[in-house]
């Protein structure tokens, strides 16, 4: 009896740490910027170190270095001693649709927006991240407007991931959950299941909310790992690894784009 019992501890020994291998997470950053000092050496080796996988962004769109198509090719051919790592196309802004073409896009393992620059209501250009360029007249209203914004990107836009998803500006950050309701949580997740757009989890701005991502994980969403970091000043996607764990998630639940220059496609 002993020896039936020392083997059954063995046996339930083993499928335990099979089990912890098979479901280990492994992470792909896939919004990395190389600016503020830190270089693609620099991801290299962080990537290593940490274990994650990464995407390495071009900004493109009005007012930034890359903004036509005839840069693009320049732009990619600085990133071609480095083909570990996906290479994804950052749309800036609402113009960029005019500028960009489809065989742009093409160049690119994925291509992602966000919601933090648009024209409002009554037609002023507003960054969302620059207090100055952010007009509020009425927060509810404002909000609405944003919500509706963010669905028709979604709903209109060529990308694979929305990112930087339900940021909020300094002024209503403070108070989430009032403005992140479930109706507006349901416009955009209603939005992104339509269209078959990814969800970005991100690690810098801790968004979105648990809340957030449950609900749309049991709609079917697909979510990416990403930090939009500034500078070299980021960790291994700590807030992400939180929410995989808090709402279950697992490999199955994200987008794994294809990296076109290892796959022999550029």
């Amino acid at each position: 009896m002993k020896k039936l019992f020392t083997l059954l501890t063995a046996l339930l020994t083993v499928t335990y740490v099979n089990c912890q291998k098979n479901t280990e997470f492994k992470v792909t950053d896939l919004h990395v910027h190389c600016k503020g000092g830190f270089t693609m050496e620099d991801a290299v080796a962080k990537s290593k170190k940490e274990n994650i996988d990464y995407g390495l962004v071009v900004n493109c769109g009005l007012g930034f270095p890359v903004h036509t198509d005839a840069q693009i090719d320049s732009a990619i051919n600085s990133y071609k001693n480095y083909p570990q790592f996906f290479l994804g196309m950052q749309a800036e802004g609402r113009e960029w649709l005019n500028i960009f073409s489809k065989a742009t896009l093409a160049k690119f393992d994925y291509v992602f927006t966000d919601g933090m620059t648009f024209t409002d209501a009554k037609g002023r250009r507003t960054r969302l991240w620059i207090k100055e360029e952010t007009w509020i007249d009425d927060e509810q209203q404002f909000m609405d407007y944003l919500v509706n914004m963010i669905a028709k990107i979604i709903s209109t836009e060529p990308i694979n991931i929305y990112v930087n998803p339900t940021y909020l500006p300094a002024q209503m950050a403070d108070r989430y959950d009032i403005f992140w309701t479930e109706a507006r949580m349901d416009k955009v997740i209603n939005a992104a299941k339509e269209h078959k757009i990814a969800i970005e989890i991100n690690n810098r701005f801790k968004i979105p909310s648990v809340a957030f991502i449950a609900r749309a994980k049991k709609a079917g969403i697909k979510f990416t790992v990403g930090t939009n970091n500034a500078d070299s000043n980021f960790t291994g996607a700590e807030y992400a690894l939180e929410v995989i764990k808090k709402c279950g998630l697992t490999q199955e639940n994200f987008y794994h784009p294809v990296n076109k220059r290892l796959n022999g496609k550029l």
